[in-house]
């Protein structure tokens, strides 16, 4: 199992690394050093500015190859190189605009996102699969075609169309929730309440024909037919045997998604006003921020592979074959 481990380790090594040399790239090309300090600087500085905060910066030196070093700094002394350096050691610079530390203002925001997230996440895990599982135990009835036709009905409608629904029949007019805004501490609930009760209620949908889709493709196995030749009832059988069997698609998808609850929700907390993550990454794109946007997307990427390698493990524990191979 440790051999296992240890390959789905250095799998994402390659992963991390391709896309952070993609994301350079292509953060050099669309923001090249000269625009990056007319907007650091404003549009009023004139060139020496411009050409002294390019040199301060560093961003004079080449992609790849800097041609005026000397020796071996030709290649470690370049762009890409001390961007690397600063993103493996989590120095992600400030921001450009109000020039505070991105790391402090990664911190500050994981708690307000992981405090709509969580929730979200298990709420949406609980009712999804029990609600499945009473759609899989009425399998074939109208009552298994109604819920269909409801979850493609939720899906097919934009989280906006909640957002904007949800702020204004039960925040303006029914003044159940608070509309806008956050406080820290306990304070806290009466502003997340709406946001993931929104949240829940958009993902049923496709969590629901997901963990249908499995359920049903499990019941139609030979041990659920040795089980009901031996005698055991439909409940215990889909309860017990069938949820059981069924956990590797429904670990792939929920273990993957637990790392990106620090990334939060981008449009739930920019139209609730959330100060976590997701709102501080939709500021740097509408900002052209490139120093939170390229932290953000290496955050991201960590995550991503991080949640992989949580996947991995995971089927281990579920399916003792994983680990032979």
């Amino acid at each position: 199992m440790m051999a296992y481990i240890i390959r789905r380790v250095l799998y994402t090594i390659p992963l991390v690394l391709g896309v952070c040399v993609f994301t350079f790239l292509l953060f050099d090309v669309a923001f090249p050093p000269k625009a990056r300090a007319v907007q650091e600087l404003g549009r009023h500085a004139n060139e020496k500015q411009i050409q002294n905060l390019i040199h301060t910066r560093g961003w004079d030196k080449g992609l790849f190859w800097h041609g005026e070093a000397k020796g071996f700094e030709r290649l470690t002394d370049t762009r890409f190189v001390n961007h690397m350096k600063k993103l493996l050691l989590f120095r992600f610079g400030r921001t450009q605009k109000t020039h505070e530390e991105i790391g402090r203002k990664i911190r500050e925001g994981m708690v307000p996102s992981l405090t709509l997230t969580v929730p979200i996440f298990v709420l949406g895990l609980v009712v999804g699969i029990c609600l499945s599982l009473g759609v899989a135990y009425f399998r074939a009835t109208y009552l298994d075609l109604g819920a269909v036709v409801v979850c493609v009905g939720f899906m097919s409608i934009s989280i906006l169309v909640y957002i904007i629904a949800g702020q204004l029949l039960l925040a303006q007019y029914m003044r159940s929730f608070p509309i806008y805004g956050y406080a820290g501490g306990a304070h806290a609930a009466r502003f997340l309440i709406l946001p993931i009760l929104i949240a829940v209620v958009k993902g049923l949908g496709g969590d629901v024909r997901f963990y249908r889709t499995i359920l049903l493709e499990e019941i139609t196995r030979d041990y659920v037919r040795t089980a009901r030749a031996k005698g055991l009832g439909e409940r215990l059988i889909l309860f017990k045997h069938v949820l059981k069997n069924a956990m590797i698609p429904v670990l792939t998808r929920t273990v993957l998604a637990i790392p990106f609850l620090f990334m939060g929700s981008l449009l739930l907390e920019n139209f609730f006003g959330i100060p976590g993550l997701g709102n501080m990454t939709v500021e740097a794109v509408a900002n052209g921020d490139t120093q939170v946007m390229a932290a953000m997307v290496y955050l991201g990427a960590l995550l991503f592979a991080l949640g992989n390698l949580l996947t991995d493990i995971s089927y281990t524990l579920v399916d003792p074959r994983v680990r032979l191979r």
